[in-house]
């Protein structure tokens, strides 16, 4: 069936109809039918929804088209393979994708589930813009499996039924949790045995217990498919591990194969066999299962010490003999059951795991020693909780005093991806079993968070990584705005971290140290949580946050922190390194710049979110397809030389999460509205359509801004009283015009602000908006030779293969505006690419592999002008300002005697200062008098 039609496409064939005949049918195909969020009421401004503003072709147009590409073709049942296997559910013979989203990955795969998170939110995303029912059946797959896991966590184990050696067999899926655990009195004391079980691992994981019976990590008798030589190990022990009396094989088992293993001990010897052929003995084993004496556990598939990992594999044959089996017997197991040889079923215990459901398995010994199937962690799960790895995690975080990722590993922040996830799931296919899933896992937080002390919760979210909670306080918030549950909001303030908010909200530096990404969501967070409650000290504390960062801890695309830390203020230089500016940072600070602007509309919010979206986010995202991976960096080294990495670390790291999202939003801040629908916010001119549904009227951008110094906007539908406000770029220092239907408008352009048109339109008026763009450089704040170089809102970077600073000179032939791009060369047919000096500087945003210096050491030696060279060494002052430097800070200059005159009023006072010769001053002003310059 068709989705439904959605507001926009409803909207926009209504307005087009109007408009003229014909025309309606040109009305976009149907879209997502998506729920709503309640519009805060303490916000000045609203945003649009991503299915109100459509992405025309373009620079975003062109990256959003290979994420989405990646999200069509990729099977979500990979990442579903984490939440499956904790649950005890069949995964489908799905692979996990691996690196951080997998049991191999960094910490053991502690932060497994959160990129199953972002790409929810991919999807949701990438339908609500698109309207591809494709990617709903892919949000409808993962929200039918997660309803399917939390019903799982909920219940006790049951069996997982697969094909064994002779008949049925156990499948212990790898992440599972999930071991046999025997009656503890199945050895029965006896001072000969035999073991003898069919495996099939299907993991090459170390120390993984075949079965390990005992009471603890001193006394203990186990079977491992593999010891740290990756062969079979036997051993008997009373005196721990460095008292073990073993048996090694010789090679290791196949994996997805079935290998069969034995074990007789008996007269002091003991015997391994791998698939009847015996390959160890030892005959000075003093050690019998009596010697244990009634072990406390007999457990199949787990550890007694907790670092092992669980069995992975399948089992089947499980027998056990108060003898040793001869050889003969021995190898006629390998032909056919134990019940059906001359040996006959174990006598202490047999288990044929013939079963297809439940949790018991039958013993055939005739002892009645029913078996039961159980997870690590105990269970079942408590209420509403869902994650890809059991409670353990949240619980030991409770008694930690530092971080430790090996242990615990952000569960809160995984938390809060799937929690965004769902979310956005539901509000983009009103899916309320994805709003169910949301709440209930929020009660669940609420339970446990809700019983700890203050003190404690200040303790935990003081821990750095263990401790981390990403942006989950926004998004509880969110979800209380759609549930209306007090508990949610209670949930949401017991995120506080008092010490935090209380110095922001004081204006006092603290960032000095702390883990960039681990702090910046949460201020998002506080200002949703002022949405809900009023309280100011959370706007405020975030509003001095932001300014914290921004322009003191910022690099020139946008960036932040260095090795995911930040360092003292206003310190660039002394920061850049090849672990510069990870992505996830500025992901975050511009989903922050746009939640303060609803409540302040200070234009310098969107000049920081033009400069992040279009250099760093843009930049971050690779340009060639990719099915397996989302191509998208962790850090952005600014070294000089470095080349982006675009499958950092393992992969499915936070940051190739972010990006996700990232490529399928790119237009969600384009526009605002006044809360009472009095004005439309243009704040970044890029080739879009906005359906102004309260408004009754369609926005059309037309441009290929940043490649095109401007833009048109069409206004269509009905007729509308509203003011339209042009964002002035605070770089567009000169010549920004704006025409109505041709005609000029009124009024003075002011950078860094908004330029208002006040009208009643009508279908067809036509706005044009120019923003000539100039080249400037910005000056590292520590170092002001070090420098970064924009063409309006572009960052240019060299590329170059050096490894030290390559150094420039600007000046040469700037213009009288104070562009410097006449200095450079354009490359033909290769639009914002151009060359200095053999350098060929290209736009940041363009994601390719290419080495680059997105900063370059600013070096001018002479004084030219106009190309024209003086003959005079450019003097610099104590503060390292050179003459030229002063010269151009005059700029714009309205003539080229305004420029002389500026030469000569700085001349003669850096000839009174004594820093500059007489005669040298007057061969500068007589070349600056000579020379031609572009206007």
């Amino acid at each position: 069936m068709a989705p439904p039609l959605s507001r926009r496409t409803l909207l926009q064939t209504a307005i087009l109809a109007t408009a003229g005949p014909g025309i309606a049918a040109t009305a976009s195909t149907a879209t997502a039918s998506a729920a709503t969020l309640p519009a805060p009421a303490a916000r000045r401004l609203r945003p649009f929804h991503l299915e109100d503003v459509t992405l025309d072709s373009g620079v975003f147009a062109d990256k959003r088209r290979l994420m989405l590409d990646h999200a069509r073709g990729y099977d979500v049942n990979r990442l579903l393979q984490v939440f499956r296997a904790n649950a005890g559910l069949p995964a489908g013979g799905a692979v996990a994708p691996g690196g951080w989203e997998g049991l191999d990955g960094e910490a053991n795969g502690n932060l497994r589930g959160h990129y199953t998170g972002h790409f929810l939110t991919m999807l949701s995303q990438a339908y609500a813009s698109t309207g591809d029912p494709v990617y709903a059946e892919k949000i409808r797959t993962m929200v039918d499996a997660l309803v399917e896991v939390r019903e799982a966590l909920r219940r006790d184990p049951a069996v997982l039924a697969a094909p064994g050696r002779f008949g049925g067999a156990v499948e212990q899926v790898r992440g599972s949790y999930q071991y046999v655990d025997l009656p503890a009195g199945v050895l029965s004391a006896s001072p000969a045995i035999t073991l003898a079980v069919w495996v099939r691992p299907t993991h090459a994981g170390t120390w993984a217990r075949v079965l390990d019976f005992g009471d603890d990590t001193t006394r203990y008798m186990y079977l491992t498919a593999r010891n740290a030589d990756g062969v079979p190990r036997f051993a008997l022990t009373t005196g721990g591990p460095g008292a073990e009396q073993g048996l090694d094989g010789t090679a290791p088992l196949p994996l997805d194969r079935w290998s069969h293993l034995a074990v007789t001990v008996a007269d002091g010897t003991g015997t391994l066999y791998v698939d009847g052929t015996a390959v160890a003995r030892n005959t000075a084993m003093t050690l019998t299962p009596a010697s244990l004496g009634t072990p406390a556990h007999a457990w199949l598939g787990r550890s007694h010490f907790p670092a092992d990992p669980v069995f992975a594999g399948a089992l089947d044959g499980f027998d056990v003999w108060s003898r040793a089996l001869s050889a003969t017997e021995i190898s006629r197991l390998q032909g056919s059951r134990a019940a059906d040889t001359a040996a006959g079923p174990g006598d202490l215990a047999s288990y044929a795991f013939d079963e297809t459901e439940g949790a018991a398995f039958a013993d055939a010994s005739g002892r009645g020693l029913t078996a039961t199937l159980r997870r690590t962690w105990g269970g079942p799960s408590h209420p509403g909780f869902l994650a890809a790895y059991p409670e353990t995690q949240f619980i030991e975080l409770e008694s930690m005093t530092r971080g430790d990722y090996t242990r615990v590993w952000a569960p809160y922040y995984t938390a809060h991806k799937i929690l965004r996830g769902l979310l956005d799931a539901c509000l983009a296919t009103d899916d309320d079993r994805a709003l169910d899933l949301a709440s209930g896992l929020c009660d669940w937080m609420h339970s446990r968070l809700s019983e700890l002390p203050d003190a404690t919760l200040q303790r935990m979210w003081g821990i750095f990584s263990s401790g981390e909670f990403g942006g989950i306080v926004e998004a509880i918030v969110d979800l209380h705005a759609l549930t209306g549950k007090a508990e949610h909001l209670a949930l949401a303030r017991l995120f506080d971290l008092d010490r935090l908010i209380d110095a922001c909200a004081a204006n006092t530096d603290v960032l000095d140290g702390l883990h960039a990404n681990q702090h910046i969501p949460i201020f998002t967070g506080y200002v949703r949580l002022y949405d809900a409650t009023g309280e100011e000290r959370y706007l405020t504390a975030a509003k001095n946050f932001w300014d914290m960062v921004v322009p003191h801890r910022m690099y020139g695309i946008g960036g932040t922190s260095t090795g995911e830390f930040w360092k003292a203020r206003d310190v660039i230089a002394g920061t850049i390194g090849p672990a510069t500016a990870e992505t996830c940072c500025a992901y975050n600070l511009l989903k922050l710049s746009r939640t303060l602007f609803f409540h302040e509309p200070d234009p310098k919010y969107m000049d920081y979110y033009e400069r992040a979206l279009y250099n760093q986010v843009l930049g971050s995202k690779q340009d060639r397809p990719d099915a397996e991976k989302p191509l998208v960096t962790y850090f952005i080294g600014l070294t000089p030389g470095h080349v982006r990495d675009y499958t950092p670390k393992q992969g499915t790291t936070c940051c190739e999460g972010t990006g996700m999202e990232s490529a399928t939003k790119y237009q969600d801040s384009v526009y605002f509205a006044e809360a009472d629908g009095s004005a439309l916010y243009v704040n970044l001119y890029s080739p879009t359509t906005l359906t102004w549904a309260e408004r009754g009227v369609t926005v059309t951008q037309t441009t290929d801004y940043p490649r095109e110094q401007g833009t048109t906007l069409t206004v269509r539908g009905r007729t509308a009283a509203f003011a339209l406000k042009l964002r002035v770029p605070s770089w567009a220092t000169a010549g920004f015009r704006v025409t109505v239907n041709g005609r000029a408008v009124e009024g003075t352009p002011v950078p860094g602000g908004y330029l208002t048109v006040r009208r009643t339109w009508r279908s067809g008026d036509t706005v044009r908006v120019r923003v000539p763009f100039r080249l400037r450089v910005e000056k590292a704040l520590d170092d002001p030779t070090l420098q970064t170089l924009f063409l309006g809102p572009v960052n240019l970077v060299a590329r170059s293969s050096a490894t030290d600073h390559l150094r420039f000179g600007l000046y040469r032939n700037a213009a009288l505006s104070g562009d410097l791009l006449p200095t450079f060369t354009a490359v033909t047919g290769k639009p914002l690419h151009y060359t200095l000096d053999g350098t060929e500087f290209a736009p940041f945003f363009e994601g390719t592999e290419d080495p680059t210096h997105a900063y370059v050491r600013r070096a001018e030696p002479r004084v030219v002008f106009g190309g024209t060279d003086s003959g005079v060494a450019n003097p610099a002052g104590p503060d390292g300002t050179t003459l030229l430097d002063e010269i151009w800070a005059g700029a714009p200059f309205a003539s080229k005697g305004a420029l002389v005159a500026r030469v000569r009023t700085t001349v003669d006072a850096w000839v009174a200062a004594g820093l500059l010769g007489r005669a040298d001053g007057d061969r500068i002003e007589a070349t600056a008098a000579r020379a031609s310059y572009v206007s």
